[in-house]
């Protein structure tokens, strides 16, 4: 059982634990038996699930799931509200802190690594920024619409673009802003920047399996959130007033079921893009987790290695 010793060096970081790995995989159910065997609390680290009103397509933990441990960083936000990493490593750092103040161990549990890497070391200061460029590239999507913004980031950034809705006019302007600036896409400018700022210190296990198997489990996660009422729950999403143009809509499942309901795309076409988009994702997160040296694979039926891995590192000290 994990406690928080007072009288430990007190220039020895605080221990957390990162249950990270793609989509459909079983961070969830890693996480909670991680808390429940070494006294802790779940800190989500999904750029969706902290929405609320989004819990099919998003795959939030179960209300009896969140009954066993307490979860943190899940429906903190609505759909139209501005939320970003900046925002995400300010409030997540705050409920580790006081889950730590309280002697518990913070397990963080997500895929969206961006948000990880925030939240462990920190975020840039200085970032790209030219008020010119990006009042060009507004006008040039007033006149021209947004698919030109794409159509060129598809060449010069198609991580990114896989990423970005076409309708996503922040986004793709932000995007081609830091291109021009620096001369090198997003998604690369991300990886190399140097984060200094680590407060913890983080096991991080990260969770893998055969690739057919688990893009054989999105299929079926996809089936059984459509079983469940995902195509309702983007109903009442709009209903509400949340349009296409609002970010967390344009996520996957969300747009999916919204071209559907606008007649862009018939039901079939829409479910087997809904699961290749999806297993696109998958794809890109193994990219993302794979670079980072520090990661502990693990297959999530494992539960025993796991709870090994991280005995040893919670009882040992480092300077």
């Amino acid at each position: 059982m994990f406690i928080n010793n007072d009288e430990t060096d007190r220039k020895q970081k605080p221990k957390i634990i990162v249950i990270c790995g793609p989509t459909a995989i079983g961070k969830t159910s890693v996480a909670i038996d991680v808390a429940e065997t070494f006294n802790g609390e779940v800190v989500g680290g999904d750029s969706l699930q902290i929405y609320r009103f989004m819990d099919i397509g998003t795959a939030k933990p179960t209300p009896a799931e969140r009954a066993r441990v307490p979860h943190h960083m899940i429906e903190i936000a609505d759909p139209d509200e501005p939320y970003d990493a900046a925002r995400f490593y300010q409030e997540a750092r705050s409920r580790i802190s006081d889950i730590l103040s309280r002697g518990r161990l913070p397990v963080v549990a997500g895929g969206t690594g961006f948000y990880i890497k925030a939240l462990l070391y920190g975020l840039c200061d200085a970032r790209p920024d030219d008020p010119d460029v990006r009042q060009r590239l507004l006008n040039e999507a007033g006149l021209m619409g947004e698919k030109s913004l794409h159509n060129r980031l598809l060449q010069c950034d198609p991580e990114a673009a896989e990423t970005i809705h076409p309708n996503d006019t922040y986004r793709l302007v932000r995007a081609l802003e830091v291109y021009e600036i620096t001369g090198m896409p997003m998604t690369e400018y991300r990886l190399r920047h140097t984060f200094s700022d680590a407060p913890y210190d983080a096991l991080k296990i990260g969770l893998a399996i055969d690739r057919q198997i688990l893009y054989e489990r999105i299929n079926q996660r996809v089936d059984q959130m459509i079983a469940e009422g995902l195509l309702p729950e983007v109903e009442t999403l709009v209903a509400r007033g949340y349009t296409e143009k609002l970010r967390p809509m344009q996520a996957l499942g969300y747009r999916h079921m919204i071209d559907y309901l606008h007649g862009r795309q018939d039901w079939e076409t829409s479910v087997r893009l809904l699961k290749r988009d999806t297993r696109r994702y998958a794809k890109r997160q193994f990219t993302w987790f794979n670079a980072d040296p520090d990661v502990i694979w693990c297959a999530p039926e494992e539960t025993a290695r796991i709870r090994q891995i991280i005995s040893r590192f919670l009882s040992s000290v480092r300077s």
